[in-house]
């Protein structure tokens, strides 16, 4: 698929959910929270969507965000896929 046909799949702007997942530890939903933030200036932090996995171990954070183009998005899942606490991007 070109980058021509990707950037015309979605409509912007846009509400776009990201799930984030990665180990349980006291920071994880600060530390994405901060992230999406510098990505997305208006997103409501009280709208976090946060779920822990059945042992415990790994939080599931959703941000839905407003999304203003394919490059914010891909500027966006580019930092929280290097972050270090993260392991997966949705």
């Amino acid at each position: 698929m070109s980058d021509q046909t990707r950037k015309t799949l979605l409509e912007f702007p846009c509400e776009f959910p990201i799930k984030i997942m990665g180990a349980r530890v006291d920071d994880f939903a600060q530390s994405i929270m901060e992230v999406v933030i510098r990505h997305a200036p208006d997103f409501d932090a009280a709208a976090m969507e946060m779920r822990t996995s059945s042992k415990g171990n790994y939080l599931a954070v959703t941000c839905t965000v407003i999304a203003t183009s394919q490059d914010q998005l891909d500027a966006l899942y580019r930092e929280l896929t290097a972050h270090p606490l993260v392991k997966v991007v949705l």
